[in-house]
């Protein structure tokens, strides 16, 4: 009998163990994919992203359950042709390209808008199949920052925009710039307010609206002096107001974002967390509904688990590894991929050597941050490793090709052609300025590459390795410790380059690309 309860006490722990392992966690994402904007159109979920200066971008990711996310598509190709964007003459767009975006279903038509500093417009694109496209867009000027596009009730159409003074304006019939006639007016002179019970508040932008049994809601975030990234609620019977706010959220700095339901009844917020080196990760955070006011969180706090299904892990929906081998004609990269920039299409193939990646140079590069194509996806946390292998035979001298991790304090181990010799170099910028932190010639013309990171408990440390056989990994150089910098503005990312310091015209075969959620 004994035996008996003992076994049954077991198969019951074990049954819980493995019932609360199977819910969800926060972060949702570990990973870079700040500024969501979110929707439900029957019972697939679709959210957008920023990545500003990356190609393609604007990226659309899907769920079935508000856990597992993949990419989808992207609603453009290229955001703008310029020197800033294409990293002509000196110059790049860092920190800036396409930012917050607000996505929209409307009458058996998807939307999804954004605003970028470095077109000085207002994007708005649209389609019939989010997934497949294609996208067709309009845009105008000025750039509305911060914006959420909203169709109402009665067919117009608006946007909210702002950064502590909230501004409400009319948009024409077919989205092409703001109705001369129609509304354009402050609705909220101080969207701050509420949070400053200390002192000032800062910030008071990322507006995201919503209307629900006919009132309007609008999410902010605001930064209160001596405070944290915090959630303010705006409520009003008109979108011209009155508004009326309330803090919606102080908690571990997680904010901005707004409302999901499920097809259930239940409510989440969606929102992001600055976490350091990784970048801006999403979290879930359950809602309540109390005389008309959403109340996030479990008792003001952000859980740590969630009442929906476990995640699969990141890999391949959010990144993947590449063995870069295509069928017949197949030219194309998955999503999960986005040039540095605008890439130049003609000097990069994946079919002129079958099976490879070939990152050709066309021009005479100053730096790793300067190089046109460079391939990049995200890392992902708590842990990412990053392993490449590179076939050097037709690298010229000068050329300097490999994996990088990109940020302005970035690092990096690669090839460096000196003459008739091969060097393996590491380069360190964790200080902000480059330094060679070691140096090793080789013999051979194929070469294998690691970078592991670690962002545990923002850690925010990377090692990098080298092999000359793919098996036996020797470490190089020195540790680099990973910062989430403002003029670069999204996480660190895995970079596969190759430029040209003296000629033009060598190329660099890469082999695969191999992404894990584990040290190895």
């Amino acid at each position: 009998m004994k035996k008996y309860v003992l076994g049954v006490a077991i198969l019951t722990a074990s049954l819980f163990a493995k019932s609360a392992s199977a819910q969800a966690t926060n972060p949702m994402i570990y990973a870079d994919v700040p500024d969501m904007a979110m929707i439900r159109v029957g019972d697939t979920y679709y959210m957008s992203s920023t990545t500003m200066h990356m190609s393609p971008g604007l990226p659309i990711m899907s769920s079935k359950d508000l856990v597992n996310w993949k990419l989808v598509s992207y609603a453009h190709d290229i955001l703008i042709d310029n020197d800033e964007m294409n990293l002509l003459d000196g110059k790049s767009t860092y920190g800036r390209g396409s930012w917050a975006s607000s996505l929209r279903y409307h009458n058996g038509t998807y939307y999804v808008s954004t605003f970028a500093a470095t077109s000085g417009r207002t994007h708005i694109y649209t389609t019939k199949n989010i997934e497949k496209g294609p996208w067709k867009e309009t845009s105008f000027s000025p750039a509305l920052h911060d914006h959420s596009l909203f169709f109402d009730d009665d067919g117009k159409i608006y946007m909210i925009y702002g950064n502590k003074e909230l501004k409400l304006v009319e948009l024409k019939g077919d989205l092409s710039g703001i109705k001369t006639d129609g509304i354009n007016q402050t609705i909220i002179k101080d969207s701050t307010k509420p949070s400053q019970a200390v002192g000032n508040s800062g910030l008071g932008e990322g507006s995201q609206l919503f209307k629900l049994k006919g009132k309007y809601y609008l999410f902010n975030i605001t930064w209160p002096n001596g405070g944290m990234r915090t959630v303010v609620i705006h409520r009003a019977e008109k979108l011209t107001g009155p508004w009326e706010g309330r803090v919606g959220l102080a908690d571990l700095g997680v904010a901005q974002g707004g409302l999901i339901d499920k097809p259930d009844g239940s409510w989440y917020a969606y929102l992001f967390r600055d976490f350091g080196a990784v970048g801006r990760i999403p979290y879930l955070v359950p809602v309540k509904w109390e005389d008309g006011w959403p109340v996030l969180g479990t008792n003001g706090k952000v859980p740590e688990t969630l009442t929906l299904p476990a995640s699969n892990g990141l890999v391949p929906g959010i990144v993947a590894s590449d063995e870069f081998t295509r069928k017949q004609g197949d030219s194309s990269l998955p999503l999960v991929w986005q040039w540095n920039h605008n890439p130049d299409n003609t000097s990069w193939s994946l079919l002129d050597r079958p099976g490879y990646m070939r990152i050709t140079t066309k021009r005479i590069d100053t730096s790793f941050l300067m190089a046109r194509n460079s391939l990049t996806q995200r890392t992902i946390g708590p842990v990412s490793t990053g392993v490449t292998a590179l076939d050097l035979s037709h690298m010229k001298d000068g050329d300097f090709a490999g994996l990088g991790l990109l940020q302005k304090n970035y690092g990096l181990v690669g090839v460096r052609v000196d003459g008739n010799r091969k060097v393996v170099v590491m380069i360190n910028a964790s200080t902000g300025k480059a330094v060679e932190a070691q140096n090793i010639i080789i013999k051979q013309n194929v070469v294998y590459f690691k970078a592991q990171c670690d962002f545990t408990d923002k850690k925010d440390t990377a090692d990098f390795f080298y092999s000359l056989d793919g098996k036996t990994w020797m470490p190089i150089g020195t540790q680099l410790k990973m910062s989430y910098t403002l003029p670069h503005f999204m996480g660190y990312r895995f970079a596969l380059f190759n430029y040209a310091t003296k000629t033009a015209g060598g190329y660099a075969d890469f082999n695969y690309f191999r992404i894990s959620d584990r040290l190895n």
